[in-house]
């Protein structure tokens, strides 16, 4: 057990801690431990540091697996225009009436997560500690990028309206100014989702209904900067990159009217809704005598793969 953790804590400190984006995500998971009940708690909260840093191996995963990248989103405009009914929201139907192959191209989100959750949902009944923090760290990632508007919308980085970087700037430059200064993630607790299907769809759909106003505001507020009072220099996790100036970035939340807090808490209630939901599911089964018995050495190899493809793909920030 104590090599197992070692080994992972020399993997997490091989690279510094980058951008629904790397940070967003990581805060996302950690808060949403914290609106559990005491009989989650009692696993969830002493693995709050494991849910938080693993909550970006999907991220990762997008360069070892072809098929992962699609998990993480919907061109949902793809398919016509809202609210989208011709679109079927049952898997079987919507690969029957638009193939497998289609469905993979434009991504497959809103589909996949209700997946993740009964594969969460067999490990709580399994008791098996390691494939629960696992998993639940990994349904947090897709969970909460079905909040983020581009993530619902073909012109996911701005490519179709010369607003290249938009989606890093939105997803990852704001939380990471804002989060901790200003942000309040402290929410209540989690319930139960009778229809998990039904729910992440409704969150796809605001997502979509939004992209526009993300790509609207921020080329109107361009208009009103010339380029040097948009970007500058700045330190980001040690290294000094060009990014969006702080000036240009509280300008543009204040014009989103906090859409980012708001999708960045509903993102936290949605995560530990899905795993409480989760629990129900499996009988509710007692986790307070549940240890975390560590990783195998398979699944350590794993992480130690995904790492090096990650930088061997020349990431040096996390943005879909």
């Amino acid at each position: 057990m104590k090599r197992t953790l070692f080994l992972l804590l020399l993997l997490w400190q091989c690279h510094p801690s980058f951008c629904w984006g790397f940070f967003a995500h990581r805060k996302i998971n950690y808060y949403a431990v914290f609106l559990l009940p005491p009989e989650m708690m009692a696993l969830y909260k002493p693995n709050i540091d494991f849910l938080s840093e693993h909550a970006v191996d999907p991220d990762k995963k997008r360069y070892i697996l072809p098929e992962e990248g699609a998990r993480h989103y919907i061109d949902i405009d793809h398919y016509g225009r809202p609210p989208f009914a011709t679109l079927p929201r049952s898997w079987d139907s919507a690969v029957k009436k638009f193939s497998r192959d289609t469905l993979q191209a434009y991504g497959i989100a809103p589909w996949y997560i209700p997946r993740a959750l009964q594969q969460l949902t067999a490990a709580l009944r399994e008791k098996n500690a390691a494939k629960i923090l696992l998993l639940s760290a990994g349904i947090g990632h897709y969970i909460a990028d079905a909040h983020v508007p581009l993530h619902a919308c073909s012109n996911h980085n701005g490519q179709l309206t010369q607003q290249q970087g938009i989606h890093a700037f939105w997803e990852s430059r704001l939380p990471e100014l804002l989060a901790d200064k200003e942000w309040d993630f402290f929410i209540g607790r989690a319930v139960y989702i009778p229809s998990p299907s039904r729910f992440i769809w409704d969150r796809v759909l605001e997502s979509a209904a939004a992209a526009d106003t993300v790509l609207r505001i921020e080329k109107q507020l361009s208009q009103q900067y010339g380029r040097d009072k948009r970007f500058g220099f700045g330190e980001r996790n040690g290294v000094l990159t060009r990014q969006y100036t702080a000036a240009y970035s509280i300008a543009y939340n204040r014009l989103l009217r906090g859409m980012v807090e708001r999708r960045m808490r509903q993102s936290v209630f949605a995560v530990a809704s899905f795993w409480y939901t989760a629990w129900v599911n499996a009988g509710q089964p007692d986790l307070k005598n549940l240890l975390h018995t560590g990783l195998s050495e398979e699944e350590l190899k794993g992480f130690v793969q995904m790492d090096a493809q990650w930088k061997a793909a020349g990431k040096t920030n996390d943005c879909y």
